[in-house]
């Protein structure tokens, strides 16, 4: 166990000199330990606690009511204890996934595109706390990443320039207590995406890979690497311990591509503990139809379609779900330009 590093963030961001030595600060800490925390104030801590409550309400509710918020248009929904899968094993989480809730009328539903529709809200209450939350966390995400061009030397937008009208989505976690069954909640993995920022409760469970000198870090986006699984059980591993008043922020596996390497997307896992356990990790994510491309120009045009990549995570940790079933059935990821 380790104290992370904390930051305030300020108000705007906008390529002042003191935004410039946070921003280097930032870059550093993640370079050295693959996370941070950033201080939040007491209504951001309002809304984080709503939305946790929120959370515990809905999964002490009845698996057949729960099961009823699955949707086959959009990975948004309920997805049981041992549905997700990490290096084919099973997880013993159970989650609601918050996608962006696009009407049934909406020109891209209506084109069949992957991942879009409706998402099934158990009730309103829940809708609201959770948007509530993420707005929050959108406005964080953006000021991080501002602040992490800043500290590469590129423009201030030069990443939210790919987030402007953003496919960002959250994972609302419930892990049991640890009983007979292995501990295991989230076999270790990296994430798909451009930024994590989490919310956890007072009890603790997650343990996240710092960089280590030489090893060797698959590239999710690419066929036939990935990073489920990996370094599992070799050391380090660093427990981030709660603490209150913080969210924590690593990087996605789009942030490793943009960088070409210099930041690297933090593996982490979750241990269950002697009690359940709630979270919150929310994604701020590039627009879908985004082509993600390095900072540095890459070689050959080599660029990522992130509305692509996003799908093909979901179908690959969830092959049974109906909707990775009617993707593969009505051939849509065909329906995206490379």
């Amino acid at each position: 166990m380790v104290d992370l590093q904390t930051f305030k963030l300020p108000d705007f961001v906008d390529g002042t000199r003191s935004d410039i030595q946070l921003a280097h600060e930032l870059i550093n800490a993640w370079r050295a330990d693959g996370i941070f925390q950033v201080a939040t104030d007491r209504l951001q801590d309002r809304k984080t606690q709503a939305a946790i409550e929120s959370s515990r309400r809905f999964f002490s509710m009845p698996a057949e009511a729960k099961s009823k918020c699955v949707s086959d248009l959009t990975y948004s929904g309920y997805i049981a204890s041992g549905e997700e899968q990490t290096a084919g094993e099973s997880d013993y989480s159970e989650i609601f996934t918050v996608c962006p809730d696009v009407r049934l009328n909406d020109a891209r539903v209506l084109a069949g595109l992957p991942c879009h529709g409706p998402a099934p809200w158990p009730d309103d209450d829940y809708k609201h706390d959770m948007l509530a939350f993420m707005a929050e966390l959108g406005d964080i995400g953006e000021k991080l990443l501002k602040l992490t061009a800043l500290g590469l030397g590129a423009g201030l937008n030069a990443l939210t320039n790919l987030t402007e009208n953003g496919w960002h989505h959250m994972r609302v976690l419930r892990f049991p207590a640890r009983s007979e069954r292995p501990s295991r909640g989230i076999g270790a993995h990296t994430d798909y995406g451009l930024l994590v920022i989490a919310a956890q409760d007072e009890v603790g469970g997650l343990y996240i890979r710092p960089p280590v000198d030489d090893e060797k870090r698959s590239r999710n986006w690419l066929p036939g690497e990935s990073m489920a699984g990996q370094y599992e059980n070799e050391e380090p591993w660093t427990f981030v311990k709660p603490v209150p008043s913080v969210l924590t922020v690593f990087p996605g596996d789009m942030l490793q591509f943009i960088t070409a390497g210099y930041l690297l997307s933090t593996p982490h896992k979750v241990r269950l503990n002697t009690r359940e356990r709630f979270a919150l990790a929310y994604f701020h994510e590039p627009n879908f139809q985004a082509r993600i491309r390095p900072l540095s120009g890459g070689e050959g045009g080599e660029h990522i379609h992130y509305g692509r990549h996003f799908t093909n995570m979901f179908m690959r940790s969830y092959p049974e779900r109906i909707t990775t079933r009617r993707i593969i059935e009505e051939d849509r990821l065909s329906r995206l330009l490379p």
